[in-house]
């Protein structure tokens, strides 16, 4: 299969160049041409009436008159003479050879011979006689042709100099370009950093920026997948290594009663590692689409909320926790629905999970004259203010929390957060006493 076909800039601009220089000189050479002739007209128009009226007497020529005065310049030579009589008896013919036909009336015509060929024609009559006095119109053209030719004749001499000069300019101005891509050909495949844009012309800056952001962009996605990796790698270490004990303690069970606990712990170290797996899995996908940008839509923030809580019912009654919604109102932002519904989901996820059996969660979303809010309020125990900027960082667990937490839930957030260009607070609630979440979603332009 045949790729698309490609197209050289360098052969594009000697084209379009050359062919502009061919095109100025055809103009030129018909605007030339154009104006010798119109300027032949008048001037042989005017000489040929002089040559009829100098001819007019009073009395006829004869023909050798006739002769002797038309053959005094050899300016006459081009033209055609014919005198006739009052009543149309040929006196004189100066080319034996070309006769035109008696116009019908004094002045200019245009005549019009058997053999197609066009003659200027000035007639003049006296009492005694009819003087005609033509020219062959491909004459003047002759003349106009040879004046056009003398005109671009150079240009057409100078071409090949020109190509060349022309060849040499275009090659000059897309020397930066040339330069850019042997220093990209030269770069290792895991060299991202940035091109260098001295003495590039101002052209192709605006394009070898938006490559360095392109490079910026990926070195970051590169780096935060080399930290994901080596994060993750090292935090799944500690389940999987409570998994294989777990197993040798169920190989060691001698009887049903240890047997059934050891299964029972099994159980649970398994469904820790699949959260923490699928944990991973959405931040992963959350950090690509930060790297990569999301389609954007106008949405209502709270009804994202009240799905978002609906998910969550499930582990509240589990838990015997009062989930309920403060404030749900109409809050209309820019942003990525199911982006947003895992942001709000972690968020209660956490607060359901760190809140003790019988206590209340509560979801606020509402506007703000910061923009939109989203707010999320437990009666748990709440965060440390010295540890409440770290939990933000994927993997940190605030000491004494349990095993239960993967480290991710509030990372995710933040990487949603940061997608959307919201702000994220934390306090401790006024109404319930424990740990408040705050995500400032900024406010849609007017």
């Amino acid at each position: 299969m045949r790729g698309p076909a490609t197209h050289s800039l360098r052969t594009r601009l000697l084209v379009f160049l050359l062919g502009a220089i061919t095109v100025a000189a055809l103009i030129q050479a018909i605007t030339v041409y154009q104006t010798a002739l119109s300027q032949a007209d008048v001037i042989f128009d005017r000489h040929m009436q002089k040559m009829a009226l100098s001819l007019r007497s009073g009395v006829p020529l004869s023909n050798a008159q006739a002769t002797e005065a038309f053959s005094q310049s050899r300016e006459n030579e081009d033209f055609v003479v014919q005198m006739w009589t009052a009543k149309g008896v040929p006196l004189f013919q100066s080319a034996a050879h070309r006769t035109l036909r008696r116009p019908a009336q004094p002045g200019f015509s245009d005549v019009r011979t058997l053999d197609n060929r066009i003659f200027r024609v000035f007639s003049v009559s006296t009492p005694v006689q009819v003087i005609q006095v033509a020219q062959d119109m491909a004459a003047r053209r002759d003349m106009a042709s040879a004046l056009a030719l003398r005109t671009v004749g150079p240009s057409l001499l100078a071409a090949p100099i020109l190509m060349l000069i022309v060849g040499w300019v275009v090659t000059r101005s897309l020397a930066p370009v040339a330069k850019v891509r042997s220093q990209m050909a030269s770069r290792k495949a895991d060299d991202l950093s940035p091109v260098n844009e001295a003495g590039l012309p101002e052209e192709i800056q605006p394009l070898i920026q938006e490559l360095n952001l392109l490079f910026g962009r990926l070195q970051h996605a590169f780096e935060a997948q080399k930290s994901f990796v080596a994060d993750a790698a090292h935090e799944l270490r500690s389940p999987l290594a409570a998994l294989k004990i777990q197993v040798q303690g169920l190989q060691r069970a001698s009887d049903d009663s240890t047997r059934e606990t050891a299964i029972k712990r099994l159980a649970g170290g398994i469904d820790r590692a699949s959260r923490m797996v699928d944990q991973l899995l959405v931040l992963a996908r959350q950090e690509a689409s930060v790297v990569a940008g999301v389609q954007f839509e106008h949405l209502d923030l709270a009804q994202v909320g009240l799905l978002a809580l609906t998910d969550t019912l499930l582990a509240a009654q589990t838990r015997q926790i009062d989930l309920g919604v403060h404030q749900a109102n109409l809050s209309m932002i820019n942003g990525h629905a199911e982006a947003l519904r895992v942001l709000i989901r972690n968020l209660l996820d956490n607060a359901v999970k760190y809140t003790p059996s019988g206590g209340t969660v509560d979801l606020d979303v509402a506007p703000s004259p910061q923009g939109v809010v989203v707010s999320v309020e437990d009666s748990g125990a709440g965060i440390p203010a010295a540890d409440r900027e770290r939990v933000l960082d994927r993997f940190y667990r605030v000491s004494g929390t349990g095993p239960e937490g993967s480290g991710l839930g509030l990372a995710i957030v933040k990487s949603i957060a940061d997608l959307h260009g919201a702000r994220i607070l934390l306090d401790t609630s006024p109404r319930l006493g424990g740990l408040r979440v705050q995500v400032i979603f900024p406010a849609l332009a007017e």
